[in-house]
């Protein structure tokens, strides 16, 4: 789960990182009078969504008056913002942050993620800040600072001064570089993030350091333990079919292409959509239905990949082990029965009851391909989009 900027930076501060003092604001009205709580003669305005390279997009704006602000606000709320991370479809900006300006120094890059191969957290800095980290990685390598943390102990005081002096930070910059680094692995630790990333850490004038942005990003399955932080979801700015799967239970992961798929198991569901690309075709989502795929389950995500307008064919690949096949049969005609796809539907079950299932499908009476494979399974759900794409085309220049 991502949040937006204005939070982490709330979370931030709780743990002792020093950020600009900023506010929240919703109207060009309320940005102004944010601006005049801040004071000062410098005000930055953020548009907050959850995507980066907001600055080369137009989503970071600043003002030297009451009247830019206002004028940068009423420019940014309700505009689509595109940005190379967040594609073509944009994120809509409904909220602003109003920051003060700070006279800057230095700017430092500082990033904290979960390292699965060693398991462990693993902090990323650089002395070359303001850059995306994959920029900075590819043009000057040797900026770059790697510590990895024990968990046993924890990140130690001696660890956030060595990457404190890799930054090449002056002696009496080192204790408020050290208070930022530590804060920031207390809050990842004990609020179970995945990644923690401030683009750029900044040294001001007056030898102090501070997060001048802030991205987090928290793992869903430990929400449950952590309420304050699930209450920050922001569900305008994620994708609605990944929305409504995560809200009934189901992995989704929304892609481009026209065959969607139904899945059981996550290894079993990137084989599909593997086969379906070698077949020539390209699949339209991940969805891992998980193990227990009751009738009602497997209705539920046929009615999420339908949400998708461009799907023109839909494959279900189903390894009963402790599943059963005639229940995901029993699933697949019921959902048809009661809500019809109007695009084909290219069935596959192996393993548990696979013979009662395949007579389910057959009995139904539904127009439903069946495959006993993979490969022909995809084959066949290929060859089905491609004919059916081709008869609506045919049927809408005979119209």
């Amino acid at each position: 789960m991502d949040i937006h900027e204005y939070q982490a930076k709330e979370i931030l501060a709780r743990f002792g990182v020093a950020t600009p003092k900023g506010a929240l604001a919703y109207s060009p009205e309320q940005a102004a009078y944010r601006a005049r709580e801040i004071g000062g003669k410098l005000w930055v305005v953020k548009a907050q969504v959850h995507t980066g390279g907001r600055g080369k997009a137009g989503g970071v704006k600043l003002c030297r008056s009451e009247d830019e602000v206002m004028d940068a606000a009423d420019e940014l709320l309700g505009k689509k913002l595109v940005t190379h991370q967040s594609g073509p479809a944009g994120k809509i900006v409904g909220r602003l942050y109003i920051e003060g300006g700070v006279a800057i120094a230095k700017e430092l890059y500082l990033g904290f993620v979960l390292d699965r191969k060693s398991e462990r957290v693993m902090v990323v800095a650089s002395s070359e800040g303001g850059m995306e980290i994959e920029e900075i990685a590819a043009e000057k390598p040797d900026s770059i600072v790697k510590v990895s943390v024990e968990p046993a102990v924890g990140m130690q005081a001696f660890q956030a001064r060595e990457i404190a002096f890799a930054l090449g930070l002056k002696p009496s910059q080192i204790q408020s570089a050290v208070n930022a680094l530590m804060g920031c692995y207390r809050a990842f630790e004990e609020l179970d993030a995945t990644m923690l990333e401030i683009n750029p850490l900044i040294v001001t004038e007056d030898d102090h350091v501070m997060a001048l942005d802030a991205k987090m990003t928290f793992d869903d399955n430990a929400l449950f333990r952590h309420p304050a932080v699930a209450e920050l979801r922001d569900k305008s700015q994620e994708d609605p079919r990944e929305t409504h799967a995560n809200d009934r239970g189901l992995s989704y992961v929304g892609l481009t292409g026209k065959i969607g798929c139904i899945v059981n198991g996550a290894g079993l569901a990137m084989a599909t959509m593997d086969m379906i690309k070698l077949a020539g075709g390209e699949p339209a989502n991940f969805l891992d239905i998980g193990g227990g795929a009751t009738p009602e389950r497997v209705a539920k995500a046929f009615k999420l990949v339908t949400m998708d307008k461009n799907v023109e064919a839909i494959l279900v690949n189903i390894f009963a082990g402790i599943n059963r096949c005639d229940w995901v049969a029993e699933g697949v005609v019921q959902a048809l029965e009661k809500s019809p796809v109007g695009v084909p539907v290219i069935v596959r079950l192996a393993g548990t009851h696979v013979e009662e299932g395949r007579r389910i499908l057959a009995r139904s009476g539904l127009p439903i391909i069946r495959a006993n494979t993979l490969a022909e399974a995809a084959e066949r759900a290929v060859a089905a989009w491609k004919n059916n794409a081709n008869t609506v085309g045919l049927k809408v220049v005979n119209a």
